[in-house]
């Protein structure tokens, strides 16, 4: 019974396509129930805007509707589940169809929060196991740069004291098997993600907002291998729905209900995504350090505020030296000079 991976009867309606499922959201983030597809390129904006961000388009999606401006999340956690169309996932608060499932990232987002909290250090984690990618920003660097990336990490960490092989129901599943490990470390890594939220929980109590974005395909490892009909399959994608479940809840706890969790689940994304990865142990100096990729600084928001006040500040002073000049032009030093007077007295007095 004390397990973290007790079995939640998943006797919940879903849909046969793929989904995004709000797990956890507070009560100031209005996610409206109800039949709204949803394209996976508006993914990043959505996220955007849960945690009080501008867009350059406006999301006209009316699954999200306008929150409280002065009370925004303090992390957004989003789980990108890849081979499964659906996940049983019966306590949620709201779930939506998916079209249009093209790949997506949120590297907006993360430029976003790393560029307007800059000085707070906030928590950008981006990770998929599968590929061994795993990309960090602000506090994360020092708190989750242990987090087994490699297969070979996973083998290691899988052997060691608080894996989840102890409470974790194998059943059909092979811990050897590569495709299986791959699933299992996938397990793991969404265990030690709480397990280090718990252990520094002054991460989760800043002002700084946090951005996870994890990018599981363990399952579609299990479907291409053993297929879809198989128990090894059905047995995966009973554990991981347990899984995640507990995953949202402890995430949103842990930020004191102040967290948005959303899953997506995709069959099968319809173009490759090519992304350009880099190890967070690398120290390796860029011109513009808010950035992964080398870029040019982004648009700061203070610039406007700037702008207007060195334009009218201009004006000013150039109405100031008109004005000041045609007044000494048209001057008559006799009369409105006090120098020129009391020359004029003294000369009369003479």
């Amino acid at each position: 019974a004390d397990s973290i991976f007790a079995f939640i009867n998943p006797g919940s309606l879903h849909y046969d396509g793929d989904s995004l499922t709000i797990l956890q959201a507070p009560g100031y983030v209005s996610f409206q129930k109800g039949d709204w597809p949803i394209s996976g390129e508006k993914i990043p904006d959505m996220v955007a805007l849960t945690m009080g961000f501008s867009v350059q388009e406006d999301l006209s999606w009316p699954g999200l509707r306008a929150g409280q401006l002065f009370q925004r999340p303090r992390a957004n956690v989003l789980v990108v589940v890849r081979g499964v169309d659906s996940l049983a996932l019966p306590q949620n608060v709201a779930s939506y169809p998916l079209e249009n499932p093209v790949p997506f990232t949120l590297d907006s987002v993360a430029e976003t929060v790393h560029s307007l909290f800059a000085d707070d250090t906030p928590v950008v984690l981006q990770l998929a196991p599968s590929e061994e990618r795993l990309y960090m920003l602000g506090k994360a660097n020092a708190v989750f740069e242990d987090l087994p990336v490699t297969l070979q990490q996973i083998r290691s960490r899988l052997s060691q004291d608080g894996s989840v092989l102890a409470s974790l129901p194998l059943n059909s599943l092979n811990r050897n098997a590569e495709a299986d490990l791959l699933f299992l470390s996938e397990v793991q890594v969404l265990h030690d993600i709480t397990a280090l939220l718990q252990r520094h929980r002054h991460l989760a109590q800043d002002h700084s907002p946090d951005l996870y974005s994890l990018e599981l395909s363990g399952l579609e490892e299990l479907g291409r291998r053993y297929g879809q009909d198989s128990p090894q399959y059905r047995d995966a994608t009973a554990i991981l729905a347990n899984v995640l479940q507990k995953f949202g809840e402890d995430v949103f706890g842990l930020y004191g209900d102040s967290a948005v969790v959303e899953v997506v689940t995709v069959k099968s994304f319809e173009a490759p995504l090519t992304r350009k990865s880099r190890s967070i142990l690398e120290s390796k100096q860029i011109s513009n350090p808010g950035s992964p990729y080398n870029l040019a600084y982004k648009y700061n928001f203070n610039y406007a505020v700037i702008f207007n006040i060195v334009l009218w500040l201009m004006i000013i002073l150039a109405l100031a030296v008109i004005v000041i000049s045609y007044n000494l032009w048209n001057m008559d030093p006799g009369y409105d000079s006090i120098i020129y007077r009391m020359t004029n007295q003294k000369i009369r007095l003479d």
